[in-house]
């Protein structure tokens, strides 16, 4: 499916394993959340996890947001029972962690369709491991359910034996490579997390590069990032105004049978209005969400 458009500036990982964090999200500012069976979930408490994810997604009360179920590898004991608890529990979508082929995609798929999984229930990968970098295109036409890719980052940085540096630079070609799968199959694309909670400024600047990059939003490990997150991703009133008066000019200027129209001395074709229309539209919906 191409992903629904929506916004996506800050999605928060939430512990599977914590009743009071499951409860507490419902009142964040967050626009989605990733509520964790797998990393933040210790073996022991995996299948409590679970129950209490799907109890809580079923109860409701999270308003507007995304909610997206990370799931456990299908080769782990606990995966297949997790897809199969997931797929009915009203989370907009299932993430599967180091997703390395298509493969992988197809057998979750398989599973949430056994289990009663509506039709509009997508599939998200988490992309992290090199094997996963070189197959980002095959992952992200693997399914009709396909909704969009999350960076794992840290694990990446690993098994590239690279530095996690200011730029990222060892991981740009990484992140390049996913962006331009999910682009051309019409998917969202997450950026990874930012692990210093105490580096405010090297956060806002992780996040200005992410969203120069072409990110939809930011994966966060805490609230205390949600705010910024969201002020970075959001579209300045700046742009907000900008692309208002493109559309508008681009509009009267094709009622008088013109393709191009100049405004402040910028050429202004159907290239640029459709980038402000999702601009706009992205607006409103941070607007209604409010």
């Amino acid at each position: 499916m191409a992903t629904t458009a929506r916004p996506r500036r800050s999605v928060l990982y939430m512990p599977g394993s914590n009743p009071r964090a499951l409860e507490k999200a419902r009142t964040l500012a967050a626009d989605g959340l990733i509520l964790d069976l797998e990393d933040a979930v210790a073996p022991d408490a995996k299948e409590d996890a679970r129950k209490q994810v799907v109890d809580a997604v079923k109860a409701g009360g999270y308003g507007a947001r995304e909610l997206l179920v990370r799931v456990n590898s299908l080769a782990t004991p606990w995966g297949q029972a997790d897809v199969a608890a997931a797929a009915s529990s009203g989370a907009h979508a299932v993430l599967i962690p180091k997703v390395e082929s298509a493969d992988t995609v197809r057998q979750v798929e398989a599973i949430m369709a056994a289990n009663g999984a509506p039709a509009d229930m997508a599939i998200w990968c988490m992309m992290e491991t090199p094997r996963g970098m070189l197959r980002a295109e095959e992952i992200a036409g693997s399914s009709p359910r396909m909704g969009g890719f999350v960076m794992g980052t840290s694990d990446l940085a690993k098994d590239l034996h690279c530095a996690h540096t200011r730029d990222r630079l060892p991981m740009i070609t990484s992140l390049g490579l996913c962006l331009l799968a999910a682009r051309a199959w019409g998917l969202a694309a997450l950026d990874g997390v930012y692990l210093d909670l105490n580096d405010d400024e090297g956060f806002e600047a992780a996040c200005r590069q992410g969203l120069e990059l072409g990110f939809d939003g930011k994966t966060l490990i805490h609230p205390k990032t949600i705010d910024a997150a969201n002020r970075v991703f959001a579209p300045s009133e700046k742009e907000i105004e900008w692309s208002r008066r493109i559309i508008a000019a681009h509009a009267e200027a094709a009622a008088a049978g013109k393709g191009v129209v100049v405004v402040d001395g910028k050429l202004v074709e159907n290239l640029h209005v459709e980038n402000a229309r999702r601009v706009v539209a992205l607006s409103d919906q941070i607007a209604a969400m409010a």
